[in-house]
């Protein structure tokens, strides 16, 4: 250290400015150490406390909701607590509001509306324009082959003519060997065009079982959601034609995750085939049932009112209550399987999409108000505690 008067009474200075007092030169050189020593701090301890505040928010989120760590559940999570998908956090910011769980399903439907099924959705907007123009090829092939073979037959009729002639000359033997030819060759085009006409109908028969696979469900073997909505728009379409009523279910397997939890996932799908099998055997031309997602299905009944729809979603539900399963895998049984439902009368609301959240709403008070029930839409009364 420098013994210069001048550089201590500057040091001695700063030291003062910056709150640091120094009345010997021992405590002069510790400040000063200490100001040598002094460093900016890294990126890392600047952002690693904020990162650990984030993420006790996100796991504070799935805790508090009871809802199991997944990447796609994480995702939400770190949506809302950042406020990265404003609509998203407003969604559950109302849910929680209105003292209504942030369940798994209910994420599932979100997100499903949020992002769309995109790649079904291509897939199938795909088809149709490839359906579009097969139809077009196929009658396109279809009008030529015919004109093809009328012009082979009438061609025919012209050889045979000209042959019968005793004294055609050298100019009509020739102008028969060319109609032979071109008549030859107008059968092979046909022939073509009868093959493209064949393989065109392969190809719309591939499409269908193609269209077919993709409105259903794998597991179940029923309509899926995109399936359903589709349903849902033509059953109102002709509901409405015909003067009849038409209303809409939704139906939840009670205690699902704890079937799940205890018995493995693999004992959980079958539980969700019987229930499937079970919801099949009402369905006719006028009731469809589709797998909503997850453990929960929607059912559609036309010219049924809702009383009456309830009563016959109401034997499907005793129906499945009175069964005693028992998981083969393990010979443990699941013991009481459930399922509890919402319905709505579509044309009592203003919209297709109030229906549906009314039918939704009626689930959640079945949730709420003991499981193993059918609730008419406007029929209850609000929940008051959570359901799952």
């Amino acid at each position: 250290m420098t013994n210069d008067p001048s550089a201590r009474g500057s040091r001695s200075r700063l030291l003062k400015w910056l709150g640091i007092s120094g009345e010997d030169d021992t405590v002069e050189e510790s400040a000063s150490a200490e100001i040598a020593n002094f460093r900016d701090p890294s990126a890392r301890e600047i952002w690693l406390p904020a990162k650990r505040r984030l993420l006790g928010k996100v796991a504070d989120f799935l805790i508090d909701h009871d809802l199991e760590v997944m990447p796609w559940t994480l995702e939400i999570a770190y949506d809302y607590v950042t406020g990265a998908n404003p609509r998203l956090a407003q969604l559950i910011l109302e849910r929680i509001e209105e003292s209504q769980a942030i369940t798994l399903p209910w994420l599932e439907q979100v997100m499903r509306e949020e992002k769309g099924d995109g790649t079904a959705e291509q897939l199938v907007a795909l088809m149709s324009r490839l359906e579009e123009s097969l139809d077009d090829f196929a009658s396109t092939t279809s009008s030529a082959r015919n004109a093809t073979s009328e012009y082979g037959a009438a061609l025919q009729q012209h050889v045979d003519d000209l042959e019968q002639v005793s004294r055609a000359g050298v100019v009509i033997t020739e102008l028969a060997t060319l109609a032979k030819a071109m008549m030859h060759r107008t059968r092979e085009i046909e022939h073509d065009l009868n093959e493209s006409e064949q393989r065109a109908k392969a190809l719309q028969h591939s499409l269908d079982e193609a269209r077919r696979v993709a409105d259903e469900d794998h597991l179940t073997g029923l309509p899926n959601r995109r399936a359903f909505e589709a349903m849902l728009d033509k059953e109102i379409a002709v509901a409405q034609e015909a003067g009849e009523s038409l209303c809409v279910a939704f139906v939840d397997i009670d205690h699902f995750k704890r079937i799940n939890d205890t018995h493995g996932h693999a004992a959980g799908d079958r539980v969700l085939k019987v229930v499937a099998d079970t919801l099949s055997r009402i369905s006719d031309a006028r009731c469809h049932v589709a797998r909503h997602g997850g453990e929960e299905f929607a059912v559609l009944f036309r010219a049924l009112g809702p009383e009456k729809a309830r009563d016959r979603l109401d034997h499907a539900r005793e129906e499945i209550s009175e069964r005693r399963l028992v998981n083969r895998a393990t010979d443990m049984p699941f013991g009481r399987i459930t399922f509890s439902g919402g319905i709505a009368d579509v044309f009592a609301y203003a919209s297709k999409s109030d229906a549906l959240r009314a039918a939704d709403e009626a689930l959640y008070a079945a949730k709420q108000s003991g499981r193993n029930q059918i609730l008419l839409a406007g029929n209850h009364t609000p929940p008051l505690q959570d359901a799952a």
